[in-house]
């Protein structure tokens, strides 16, 4: 299974220029408002018709501005989940589940319906109306209603925005058995990073509609291939960086030297840490390794359910008017044990952790 896109769109603000094929790996796209992430869907759904390039899907051709080929919506087999669900108000679940079907001879239809109603959760809900259902049980109908077509590809667009957390874990529980279970290229598309991560094996960035990153999700957090695209997917350290010889580099706006494990393949502009992967050592003289460890003070605190943030100044007592240099993040478990502790403390950087970036 695979979804080719190759294509060209002039919006108002920015012209979207894409190139990528998903396989059947569920495929995040991620991205701040406005980057083109609902107008990639659309193009790919064919409610939109790109000013050129091409669309293939499963070796069908959807879109080919070249031959003249542009495939009717309904005739792409292509579910599409829209972000406000897009439920036919006047009508049932059932009635909505089987929207699609409508070429469909009536005892299949009604057996496709039945199969989504189970494979959903939503049986004894058939003939209530969408205002009749809590936004966990609108988003089942409408995913749902996007599945009955037996689809060769599944489109989700924000498919957990308009729930709340305790609907959301659930539905997010059930969007992931059926991506799991789903044959067909998927993408989801989200600006939720962590959402991103789960929902997706593969990863796909944009910015401003173009393709800033894309491949396995794990590399694509590991090492980013740009500073736009660390700080979409949640980075908050940066600092400028200088070569000082091969795995070696200066962290300017650290005030440190850092070994670095990451090849050098291009000129090292910027580098990075993520927050989680500043370590804490438990000791207070430094540790062992002191080539990667620095004494910090704590700057200031915020405080979520289950983690500390912390903003950190290294090697020396911050003065007044100076800036945090990093932030660290902490389970609230390790924080109880060394929160009391005098300052200085000693943070680790690991050389696994640290990231390059080039201009």
């Amino acid at each position: 299974m695979s979804l080719e896109v190759h294509i060209e769109k002039r919006l108002q603000s920015y012209s979207l220029a894409l190139d990528f094929t998903a396989g059947a790996k569920p495929l995040a796209i991620l991205g701040p408002s406005g980057a083109g992430k609902t107008m990639t869907l659309r193009c790919i759904a064919g409610l939109v018709t790109p000013d050129r390039g091409r669309i293939v899907l499963d070796d069908r051709v959807l879109f080919d501005s070249e031959k003249k080929i542009n495939v009717p919506s309904r005739e792409r087999r292509i579910g599409l989940l829209f972000q406000n669900y897009a439920l036919f108000s006047h009508m049932t679940v059932s009635e909505n589940i089987a929207f699609g079907l409508d070429r469909v001879a009536p005892d299949e239809r009604a057996h496709k319906v039945r199969r989504q109603l189970d494979a959903l959760h939503l049986a004894g809900l058939e003939s209530r109306l969408p205002r009749e259902l809590s936004g966990g049980e609108q988003q089942r109908v409408a995913l749902a209603r996007a599945l009955a077509i037996e689809p060769e590809a599944l489109l989700l667009d924000e498919p957990l925005s308009a729930l709340d957390t305790h609907l959301r874990s659930q539905v997010e529980h059930q969007l992931l058995s059926t991506l799991a279970a789903f044959e067909g290229s998927s993408l989801v598309v989200t600006h939720n990073i962590e959402e991103a991560y789960r929902l997706g094996e593969e990863m796909l960035v944009l910015t401003k509609g173009r393709v800033a990153a894309f491949g396995p999700k794990e590399e694509v957090f590991r090492r980013p291939p740009t500073l736009d695209v660390a700080r979409l997917t949640g980075c908050k350290n940066f600092s400028r960086a200088a070569v000082i010889s091969k795995g070696m580099i200066e962290a300017v706006d650290w005030g440190c030297r850092l070994r670095v494990s990451q090849p050098m393949t291009q000129p090292v502009v910027h580098a990075g840490i993520r927050a989680h992967q500043i370590d804490f050592l438990e000791s207070t003289d430094g540790g062992a390794n002191p080539e990667h460890t620095f004494p910090c003070w704590v700057m200031e605190a915020s405080e979520t359910p289950f983690r500390i943030t912390l903003y950190l100044k290294l090697h020396s007592a911050p003065r007044p008017g100076e800036q945090p240099q990093l932030q660290a993040e902490v389970f609230k478990e390790k924080w109880q044990r060394f929160k009391d502790r005098p300052f200085p403390w000693h943070v680790r950087l690991d050389p696994d952790a640290v990231f390059l970036l080039p201009d």
